[in-house]
């Protein structure tokens, strides 16, 4: 065997030992700052995701099952599109339900605290699919035909699954990168954490309860892209961004009748958007 040919081996080490950085940066976790139109974007998906009260506070709690349907906030094209992580690609997919559904459910819990459940089922709709999961408990004070100060806690946690990515018309457009390729699964998790406290005042003889409220959240919003590009090659790189934001909040209950309630809920944070949110419940008094 010539020298030539036994310096070969080295001579292909040495040459992948130089692409692999260039692939790793191309293939690299994202941290975008705070002000980046990636966490802008992120920080839209948010605002319906958060778990908030979606009822007049309760001195009694009792046991209720609840559907709630929440206003997504749009995100425009120049905001949709990246700045850090993937600079020169066009908008990505974010319009892709103009209205999210959450089942709830409500029970009481001793020492007069209440807990609020919520999981919505990996079924997919429009290209969304939720695994995701609501949490909360709260504590009200105050006089049974009075005002009533509710204190609360509260977290927002699974996935989403959508092509944000890459959808079908780019990849069916030959100026985009995502050219060729498979329409993308990616994935969000919205990781939210909170806490707020909000009063109700009781209007029309107690049938009306109107309420308002502030709170803070602490968010850890996670995303994973799920791409293969027309040359086979699957881009699993990830978002990651922190984020801490006030939310405030206001709505009333009407009391359709025994049992029934319907809510109407402006939930706000300001520095990302504002959604809409209408919660019917059925309710029955728990005995003890």
């Amino acid at each position: 065997m010539s020298r030539r040919m036994r310096r070969m081996p080295g001579l292909v080490l040495t040459l992948a030992a130089l692409c692999l950085p260039a692939t790793a940066a191309a293939q690299g976790d994202c941290f975008p700052g705070p002000h980046s139109n990636e966490a802008r974007t992120l920080a839209s998906f948010l605002v319906p995701l958060a778990f908030g009260p979606g009822a007049a506070p309760e001195l009694v709690q009792e046991f209720g099952v609840a559907v709630e349907g929440a206003s997504v906030p749009g995100v425009d094209p120049l905001t949709a599109t990246p700045t850090t992580c993937r600079p020169g690609k066009g908008p990505e997919n974010t319009n892709l339900l103009p209205v999210f559904p959450r089942p709830r459910l409500v029970v009481p819990m001793p020492r007069g605290l209440g807990l609020a459940l919520s999981w919505i089922p990996p079924l997919r709709l429009n290209g969304v699919r939720a695994n995701l999961f609501g949490v909360s408990v709260e504590k009200s004070f105050g006089r049974a035909n009075g005002i009533v100060l509710a204190l609360r806690g509260h977290a927002t946690f699974g996935s989403l699954r959508a092509p944000i990515t890459c959808a079908d018309n780019a990849i069916a457009d030959p100026s985009s990168e995502c050219f060729g390729g498979r329409r993308s699964d990616d994935r969000f998790r919205p990781n939210i954490l909170g806490a707020d406290v909000r009063f109700g005042i009781p209007l029309a003889q107690g049938r009306l309860r109107s309420y308002a409220g502030v709170g803070y959240n602490r968010m850890r919003p996670r995303f994973q892209v799920h791409f293969v590009n027309q040359f086979g090659v699957l881009d699993q790189r990830r978002v990651e961004v922190n984020l801490e934001r006030v939310a405030m909040f206001g709505g009333a209950t009407w009391a359709l009748g025994p049992g029934l309630g319907l809510t109407g809920e402006l939930y706000a944070v300001p520095a990302d958007g504002v959604s809409g949110r209408v919660v019917v419940r059925a309710s029955r008094r728990h005995r003890r």
